[in-house]
């Protein structure tokens, strides 16, 4: 065996090895992508809120 398919190969783990390391990148991309996502409706709501509390101004 070449030193790189030994390295590949993790031992005979490489299934639960690599898996485990594309979950864990996969999360870690989606993380900002839904925060982000989260963000823009708290201010949004925040926003809302806010309108909905503030005095009418009456002409």
């Amino acid at each position: 065996m070449s030193d790189w398919q030994t390295f590949f190969d993790m031992g005979g783990y490489a299934l639960y090895v690599w898996g485990s390391f594309g979950v864990s990148a996969v999360l870690m991309i989606a993380e900002p992508i839904l925060l982000r996502g989260r963000h823009k409706a708290v201010i949004k709501r925040v926003a809302r809120i806010a309108r909905m509390n503030a005095p009418e101004v009456k002409q």
